[in-house]
């Protein structure tokens, strides 16, 4: 099974980087979500909750102010002005 890379970034900080299955976020467009083989786009995030299926099974969930994704090649950028991380 292929596996997105993914790195969350926030203005002042790496927040998260490593292999996941999905990413799920909000768009200005509306909910996404995103698995391996999606194609490239580039989003402008809104605020909202961000949740990153880890390829271990495990989940990473943030809160993040508006920012921009950049999906291509199985590589998921997200860059934030500010991420809160969940628990």
């Amino acid at each position: 099974m292929s596996e997105l890379q993914v790195e969350l970034v926030a203005a002042d900080r790496r927040v998260w980087v490593g292999a996941a299955s999905m990413v799920r976020c909000r768009t200005a467009s509306g909910e996404l979500g995103v698995m391996p083989g999606h194609t490239p786009l580039l989003g402008v995030l809104v605020n909202g909750d961000l949740v990153i299926h880890q390829a271990d099974g495990g989940k990473q969930a943030a809160t993040i102010d508006s920012g921009f994704l950049s999906v291509e090649h199985d590589r998921v950028t997200i860059v934030a002005d500010h991420v809160t991380v969940a628990g």
